[in-house]
């Protein structure tokens, strides 16, 4: 197998389509078949199912995507130390907490883009537990997250600064001008949480079943806009990081809840696995964060 092979199989994996990948890689569609013919042929097992016009991997096919993606990804690491060039180029593939894109993150990378405008970045979103998976796997360079600490013998962390959590609410709900609010006073009020998977999700389910309270969720999603959307509008109460609602408290569209405990212990980290090569493109981003954090 070649790495022009793989390199058409990923992104006919990516956009669903052999005509699409043509496209985007710049070669005639018979060129594209002929190099799934000749890696399926190689490895003796079929890696799409065409039914109609749409395809899909087979079982093969997904056991080999992350090996190609993680086989590309080190062949362009590679070129990177052979050229040495001390200029960061090529691609940085970023693991992103969502909380964090709100506000953080985009100030990093806009100004990480006017300085080093040759290299590509990429954003992965995901959960501490995923970003352990994808270091390890190196599907991504760096972690840029947010929620409980991720430790590890074989990771580095870079930066780690704590996180304030807020119990949020809109205005003129019942608990607002309440001194403190504890966990029973909650206990039948609409809950509006991230998905299962979210560390800070998971601290916050546990504070309420220390003391035997099931929550009362009525809707979940990964998308913090979206909470923030279902809170302004009255339908219950979330809890998120501060540093993603600051905009809307300033304004009064949220409202905190003097919540009784405060120590979620969810902090912000910019960690990358230690047998990592840092090349010019992440070095450049680590050392950008630690300027603007």
């Amino acid at each position: 197998m070649d790495l022009k092979q793989l390199k058409s199989f990923v992104t006919i994996c990516k956009l669903q389509s052999f005509t699409g990948a043509a496209d985007e890689l710049g070669y005639a569609q018979s060129t594209i078949t002929t190099q799934i013919k000749l890696l399926e042929n190689e490895l003796e097992v079929k890696l799409f199912e065409r039914i109609g016009k749409n395809i899909s991997l087979t079982h093969q096919g997904k056991k080999l995507l992350p090996y190609a993606k993680q086989m590309l990804k080190m062949s362009a690491e590679i070129k990177d130390v052979i050229t040495n060039d001390s200029v960061p180029s090529g691609v940085l593939t970023i693991g992103a907490a969502e909380s964090l894109c709100v506000l953080r993150l985009p100030e990093i990378l806009k100004k990480y883009r006017s300085l080093y405008p040759k290299v590509e970045i990429s954003l992965k979103f995901g959960s501490c537990s995923e970003f352990r998976h994808f270091l390890r796997d190196n599907i991504i360079d760096v972690a840029f997250s947010l929620g409980t600490k991720i430790e590890g013998s074989d990771f580095v962390t870079e930066i780690v600064s704590n996180e304030e959590m807020l119990l949020l609410t809109a205005p003129g709900h019942k608990l607002i001008n309440k001194k403190i609010v504890y966990p029973k006073d909650i206990e039948n009020e609409q809950l509006i949480l991230t998905e299962v998977g979210c560390s800070y999700r998971a601290v916050f389910e546990n504070m309420l079943g220390s003391y035997n309270i099931k929550p009362n969720l009525i809707l979940e999603t990964g998308s913090v806009q979206a909470i923030k959307q279902f809170t302004m509008s009255g339908l219950g109460i979330s809890l998120l990081p501060r540093v993603a609602v600051e905009e809307e408290l300033a304004q009064g569209r949220l409202v905190k809840l003097n919540w009784a405990i405060n120590d979620f212990g969810i902090v912000s980290q910019v960690i990358y696995h230690k047998d990592k090569w840092v090349s010019p493109a992440l070095k450049a981003f680590l050392e950008l964060s630690k300027e603007m954090l």
